[in-house]
């Protein structure tokens, strides 16, 4: 199937990011840390000035944030979401958990996303309309309804856990649920979106952590909302995504979260 430029912008901006990753995680990288209290390494922002010198070169334009070298020309039609190392406790603990997030909005709606998993050989990819795809094979969700034959993966929950209602809904869900993991990052959102888990519930995310992954799972058949049934947008902070529509209900309706 032919790419559009888009895509084949995302996919040669994952390849020069790639090629930084692939050198510091086998050299060894010091650790900084940012003002929030997250970790940074040169290999967080050589990667993504070698994400921004691809797409900027193919499309200067177009607006661009990155979790490292911030916003620009967020006016655009067209805006990148970046987050070169999702993960980057994981990267500098060589633990594989770690990928590199690529999306693009076009008018505030996401379009694009591709999602690159080095240590596990899995780059997934969608655009809207073009289904989904991962090492160039098409996926698609497992076709479950019921919250009883459901596996579910929970990533980040520490908001969650602080609101009583909430935290006890989780618990019931978790008690109904066939079987319960915590895969996170983006590993469990490529295991949804081929068929291989059914839910996935985060109440601590980043939209640059997630944008590529949702456009990856709705593509593949799946639902991505936040928390409370909402479309995401920039200031997104929580993940609701399910196999199937039938699922999804289930699981919003149990949360009644309103956070």
């Amino acid at each position: 199937m032919q790419q559009s430029a888009f895509m084949e912008a995302a996919q040669a901006a994952a390849d020069a990011a790639d090629k930084v990753i692939r050198h510091y995680y086998a050299a060894g990288v010091d650790v900084e840390t940012k003002p929030d209290d997250t970790p940074v390494t040169r290999a967080d922002v050589e990667s993504e000035q070698a994400i921004r010198q691809v797409i900027r070169e193919r499309f200067p334009d177009h607006g661009f944030y990155g979790e490292e070298t911030g916003q620009s020309d967020m006016d655009s039609d067209y805006v990148w979401l970046i987050d070169p190392i999702d993960g980057t406790k994981s990267f500098v603990r060589r633990y594989p958990f770690f990928s590199t997030q690529i999306a693009l909005m076009y008018k505030g709606e996401l379009i694009l996303g591709l999602s690159n998993g080095m240590q596990f050989g899995e780059r997934a990819w969608a655009e809207k309309g073009q289904g989904a795809f991962l090492n160039g094979e098409k996926i698609a969700v497992a076709p479950t309804t019921e919250l009883g034959r459901a596996s579910l993966s929970t990533g980040n929950l520490k908001t969650l856990a602080q609101h009583a209602e909430g935290w006890k809904a989780l618990g019931g869900i978790m008690a109904e649920v066939n079987r319960t993991r915590g895969y996170g990052d983006f590993y469990h959102y490529h295991l949804l979106a081929r068929g291989s888990i059914d839910l996935i519930i985060e109440s601590d995310v980043n939209i640059l952590d997630i944008a590529a992954l949702a456009v990856i799972v709705r593509e593949a058949g799946g639902t991505f909302t936040n928390l409370s049934g909402g479309e995401l947008d920039l200031q997104t902070t929580n993940v609701l995504a399910a196999a199937t529509p039938e699922l999804h209900r289930t699981a919003l309706q149990r949360l009644g979260w309103k956070g």
